[in-house]
């Protein structure tokens, strides 16, 4: 049977938020902004779409602005946060997405100086590399809250508050946290939150930046005057139907939710722990309770992905942006190049088994084999 273990780079659509979002494909079509009935049906339903996905993380439904997904949020809480400032510098995690390092990038184009906060071999925030980057003054600070490929969760509340003191605007792309772990926007001290839909069973293509009510940010797209100012351009509004719908079925199953995948990673560890020559990376530290990644020494990491979708098994080499590339996260952490080259994630979802895991480590422990067993000269 298949088994899809990469619930970290997508999931599959809900089908209760596929029904939410239905009638809004269909019959529900009118323009949000206009102040007719079908106008006015399309707004009353991202109004209450922006109230359930504020209750997911504790947040007041005007500091959500909807955007086109994680990317689009990440690079209008980078760009559109300093926009306004005069330029300086800023200090980002060397484990980000590579859509919060790209936005990083393209400031440093325009002059403003980029200061990289190193993790240790755990994953976890270094607190000298921290202090170090503080020192310099940024403007603003960015420390993704759970890594995508390690699942590895950093203490954002405690980031936050340094980071606060030394009057840096915070900002914590929470894609793969939010509907897997409790999430406080108002708690963790972060100015500014990145949430992406398509990461807990919503829609691809919508996600959300949270903004605290103390900060102005300049739009990426301008016209309109859409989400307060924002981002212009008519809404999605399906997209965000199911994006308010999936973000009140994660809050109100997360318990049951993380207790299944709890128990799965922990079945899953252990039958790893029984397979020659692999390692598990930041095993000591806090992560997600889905997410494992594994590397072996000598093996092709890209090779052993295809031979596993040979055989029905979905998993990935860390993140989906940047396949075929050696992981930057664990070279971060300090892992040889060579065992980088060889690792990959896998991610549990809501609905896999404990039948996922065996088959998963059976076929698994066959291909590594194969990939690490001597070739065998056919020269007499």
């Amino acid at each position: 049977m298949p088994v899809y273990f990469d619930h970290n780079a997508t999931t599959a659509l809900d089908g209760r938020v596929l029904q939410a979002m239905l009638p809004y494909l269909r019959e529900h079509y009118g323009n949000p902004s206009n102040v007719h009935s079908w106008g006015r049906m399309a707004r009353a339903a991202i109004d209450q779409a922006r109230e359930q996905v504020a209750a997911l993380v504790n947040a007041h439904p005007s500091q959500v602005a909807f955007t086109s997904g994680g990317t689009e949020a990440n690079n209008l809480a980078l760009k559109g946060g300093v926009a306004r400032m005069t330029v300086g510098r800023i200090a980002v995690s060397a484990i980000e997405h590579a859509s919060l390092l790209g936005p990083a990038q393209a400031l440093a184009r325009q002059g403003w100086g980029v200061d990289s906060v190193a993790v240790d071999d755990q994953c976890r925030i270094l607190p000298s590399s921290l202090s170090e980057a503080l020192n310099n003054r940024p403007r603003l600070v960015s420390v993704m809250m759970a890594n995508n490929e390690t699942g590895v969760i950093q203490d954002i509340a405690a980031i936050g508050a340094q980071a606060r003191a030394a009057g840096a605007v915070v900002h914590t792309d929470a894609s793969q946290a939010a509907g897997k772990i409790p999430v406080d926007f108002f708690a963790c001290g972060a100015h500014l939150m990145t949430l992406s839909a398509h990461k807990m069973y919503g829609p691809k293509g919508v996600g959300a930046l949270i903004v605290d009510k103390t900060l102005e940010i300049e739009p990426l797209l301008h016209g309109g005057g859409h989400e307060a100012g924002r981002r212009g351009g008519t809404e999605n509004v399906a997209g965000i139907v199911g994006f308010g719908a999936a973000a009140e079925l994660a809050r109100a199953e997360q318990a049951e939710r993380g207790a299944l995948l709890s128990e799965l990673r922990n079945m899953l560890e252990t039958r790893l722990r029984d397979v020659a020559g692999v390692v598990m990376f930041a095993e000591l530290a806090e992560r997600l309770p889905n997410t494992v990644m594994i590397g072996a020494a000598g093996i092709d990491g890209e090779m052993l992905l295809m031979n596993l979708d040979r055989k029905g098994i979905a998993v990935s080499s860390g993140s989906a942006c940047a396949s075929g590339k050696p992981s930057h996260v664990l070279l971060a952490m300090g892992v040889a190049g060579d065992l980088a080259r060889g690792a990959i994630r896998i991610s549990l979802g809501k609905d896999n088994t404990r039948q996922d895991v065996e088959n998963f480590v059976a076929v698994l422990r066959e291909q590594i084999g194969r990939l690490q067993a001597p070739s065998i000269s056919t020269w007499a």
